[in-house]
């Protein structure tokens, strides 16, 4: 299969921790859905400490998985906020 493109969608979007609404990620989606899983790739601002762990209630809120040959984020269902 195909890898992800490097460069990415140009819209960002912000994701935030759903239990203390904590901004994690500054992240580049493609498309319109759901917010499945996120490209190492495209993350344009990391304010985690610790990978998959929020900073502020140590909420574990992904895992990490190799999709297409690239490391990425598998988002745990219900964890994460996306505005």
């Amino acid at each position: 299969m195909a890898k992800p493109n490097k460069k990415g969608p140009s819209k960002t979007v912000n994701i935030f921790c759903s239990r203390c609404k904590t901004l994690l990620l500054k992240y580049r989606k493609g498309g319109t859905g759901a917010l499945v899983k996120c490209f190492k790739e495209r993350i344009v601002d990391d304010h985690t400490t610790t990978p998959h762990e929020c900073p502020h209630c140590q909420q574990v809120f992904s895992r990490f998985a190799m999709i297409k040959g690239t490391p990425a984020y598998k988002i745990i269902g219900g964890k994460l906020t996306v505005k």
